[in-house]
């Protein structure tokens, strides 16, 4: 009846615990929030009504009965509370979670060159860069992609991350001896509807999510790659990169977080060269756990700035995104209009990137988007119907740039 062979004290400590915080409980409430079998939360609740923990109420049925915590119980459970807060689903246990992702590793359907076409459809991108990103993904290997900014690096990461084909299993946490680390997050995994599923065929402490895409910008530092230990609930939250198992990490703005570019990729070589690794407890024993994903490490800066040759040669890819041309920034234009409804002349085009000549400013791809929105908020802001008259691609562009279309410059600013 015992799940993965988890310690049956961890169970009936959960069970305690949960028992603290409600007045009175049902054996389907109690099986319910910890996503345990009833068969196995009669076993549980028969032990700690012998210990004299909790006790029974009345009974509602031969399966189901109420209960409540007794003093003894409160006591206890005051106790296990001050050593690990963690009141959820009940945790697998670590060498579970880990064979289990080797297994799905193991059997998870390749990416096809079709997946990846129908993925990157919506961008504009130059023949060898599409296919460059094909190859990282369908092979599993990391990508390094670098350029100006606003050309299409993140949106390229996101749109890898949809070529991805199959569902993961994970559990909502892991159980290392008495340490809990919770792995499920609603930001990052969205759940697969297994209603038609048969009741009671499924382990509860699993859930099926999408493979995930868990993205990290200026915010990351070396502490957030590791447990992360929760001192207010006493128990771990697993780093971004053990939540992404499976799926896409991507490092956004790389070389503008707060750690060093040399520390953040010294921490990727391990898990990029052997598809594992090790995280820490606070009593400094580690552990060891797959970990495999597309790594995608996106920068506007040079590579020489914030990467030597030995890290370039262990990525898998490597792919430039430039500037658009006329024709690539022309159609990036369209196909976002398209989107909105819009029309779009050869003569708009033409004056759009005229413009663009006479200020001397460089295309970027992220700008049809951006003009196209600012223009949604002049019409909205007039009552007006969306439309991409002169007069609103103007204000639209002053707004964006700061220069005036008809003087193409800055206007001066005013005297004190």
């Amino acid at each position: 009846v015992n799940p993965d062979g988890l310690d049956e004290a961890t169970l009936s400590g959960l069970l305690l615990k949960l028992a603290y915080t409600v007045a009175r409980f049902t054996t389907e409430s109690a099986a319910r929030d910890l996503h345990l079998s009833q068969a196995l939360m009669n076993k549980l609740l028969e032990k700690l009504c012998f210990e004299g923990m909790i006790e029974q109420l009345w009974q509602t049925s031969q399966a189901s009965s109420h209960y409540k915590i007794t003093d003894n119980g409160r006591e206890h459970a005051a106790r296990l509370l001050e050593i690990c807060g963690y009141i959820g689903p009940a945790p697998v246990r670590q060498e579970a979670y880990a064979a289990m992702l080797r297994w799905q590793f193991t059997n998870t359907p390749p990416v096809q060159e079709a997946q990846v076409k129908a993925a990157l459809a919506g961008l504009v991108l130059a023949p060898r860069a599409a296919q460059l990103a094909g190859l990282a993904v369908s092979s599993g290997r990391s990508l390094f992609v670098y350029g100006p900014s606003g050309n299409g690096k993140s949106s390229l990461g996101r749109a890898i991350h949809a070529a991805l084909p199959g569902d993961y299993w994970i559990p909502y946490s892991i159980s290392v001896g008495d340490t809990i680390v919770r792995l499920f997050d609603e930001q990052c995994h969205h759940r697969v509807d297994l209603s038609n599923e048969r009741p009671g065929t499924i382990d509860q402490r699993w859930i099926r999510v999408r493979r995930p895409l868990v993205i990290v910008g200026g915010e990351l530092t070396i502490d957030l790659l590791d447990l992360i230990y929760i001192p207010s609930q006493r128990y771990y939250e697993a780093p971004p990169h053990l939540k992404a198992n499976g799926g896409v990490f991507l490092i956004d703005d790389f070389g503008r977080e707060r750690i060093s570019p040399e520390q953040l990729l010294n921490r990727l070589i391990t898990p990029m060269e052997h598809q594992f690794d090790y995280f820490t407890l606070r009593t400094g024993q580690k552990i060891q756990l797959p970990l495999r994903h597309v790594l995608i490490i996106a920068t506007n800066l040079s590579p020489d700035d914030v990467t030597d040759p030995a890290f370039l040669r262990r990525m898998g890819y490597r792919v430039y995104l430039g500037a658009p041309t006329p024709t690539e920034y022309a159609r990036i234009f369209q196909q976002y209009a398209q989107r909105k409804g819009l029309s779009v002349t050869t003569e708009m085009l033409s004056g759009l990137l005229e413009r663009y000549r006479a200020e001397k400013r460089d295309l970027r791809a992220c700008e049809p988007r951006d003009l196209i929105e600012r223009a949604a908020d002049i019409c909205r802001f007039q009552g007006h119907p969306l439309e991409l008259s002169p007069e609103v691609l103007d204000l639209a562009w002053v707004g964006y740039f700061g220069t005036d279309w008809a003087a193409g410059k800055a206007p001066a600013a005013p005297k004190s």
